[in-house]
């Protein structure tokens, strides 16, 4: 299962991905965390004694090229990796991957971090500067989810960038669930309207993480802005902020140890709508190829589309 993390900039939903993630890993669940944020911050979350510079496996985005090589495989509709954009779905001879699988991207990428393996998308550096969005650097991401057959019982779980931000491309379709996290203020809101409507138009499934709770004040306000989409909250906590001052104390909160029970069992009840997932990024490659795509490559990229075809079981290597 495909799990995404988004909400306002200092909503704590780094926090919450990297909390989720390594309760997963803990309790032997196969899972592998992804740092979609701009700012990069999910290693040190994953271990806050570790320090920042602690994960040193290269980022997807600077081998683009590579990847798109291999997942690319032996699909005749993709003439090259230069035909190939971020959005282009699979069809019949491409290589599709399992999680955490025995491959070269895996092996190159994923990095474990404390209990948790971790990819990176890469961080918006001095080169980027006034050339390149941040979203360009997410196309690496975006091919692995669509190339990504993930199993029963698995689950990817992502931590977007912050705000509207996470709208920029059609990434926020990829997932089986989405958790928007949001603190009981009206900034800490603002960000669920512009989600939700989102989410219905495409049918994605979505609730709100409360975070940062000091009382029912803070609980009631929650309620009255977001209605029945608030599924469970956090409260504020001591340990998460002595983890994010580097020397984790105790453990944390009974409360919120409820909370990503919650969020777990949330996950669990659902099944993977695979076709909806695959339906979704052709759509999104679509209009990709309108926009800019076709003119970029000089090709007509809906050929691409491979008709009735959805990724299906991947067999072991």
């Amino acid at each position: 299962m495909r799990v995404a993390f988004v909400g306002k900039g200092g909503s704590g939903k780094t926090t919450l991905s990297a909390l989720f993630a390594g309760q997963l890993a803990r309790s032997g669940a196969p899972v592998l965390a992804v740092d979609g944020d701009i700012n990069q911050h999910l290693s040190e979350a994953l271990d806050p004694t570790a320090g920042p510079t602690a994960f040193g496996a290269p980022p997807l985005a600077a081998h683009l090229g590579d990847i798109k090589d291999l997942l690319r495989g032996t699909n005749e509709r993709i003439t090259s990796r230069e035909a190939m954009v971020k959005t282009t779905p699979p069809g019949r001879g491409s290589r599709l991957l399992r999680l955490l699988g025995d491959d070269e991207l895996h092996a190159r990428h994923v990095q474990r971090v404390g209990d948790v393996p971790l990819m990176v998308t890469g961080a918006f550096d001095e080169n980027d500067l006034g050339v390149s969005c941040y979203h360009s650097k997410l196309g690496a991401v975006e091919l692995y989810l669509n190339h990504l057959v993930d199993g029963p019982g698995e689950y990817l779980v992502m931590d977007m960038t912050a705000g509207a931000d996470a709208f920029a491309s059609g990434l926020f379709t990829r997932f089986d669930m989405t958790f928007l996290v949001a603190e009981p203020t009206r900034r800490g809101v603002s960000v669920y309207r512009q989600y939700r409507d989102h989410a219905r138009e495409f049918g994605i499934p979505l609730a709100v993480v409360g975070n940062k709770v000091t009382g029912e004040d803070d609980l009631l306000f929650l309620k009255e802005e977001v209605g029945d989409d608030l599924l469970t909250h956090l409260v504020l906590s001591p340990w998460v902020r002595s983890a994010e001052r580097g020397s984790p104390r105790g453990e944390l909160e009974e409360p919120n140890r409820h909370a990503l029970r919650v969020l777990r069992e949330t996950v669990d009840a659902r099944e993977q709508d695979r076709p909806r997932l695959h339906r979704h990024a052709v759509e999104f490659h679509l209009r990709n190829a309108r926009a800019w795509a076709d003119e970029a490559t000089g090709q007509d990229l809906a050929a691409q589309v491979d008709p009735d075809f959805v990724p299906g079981p991947v067999r072991p290597s």
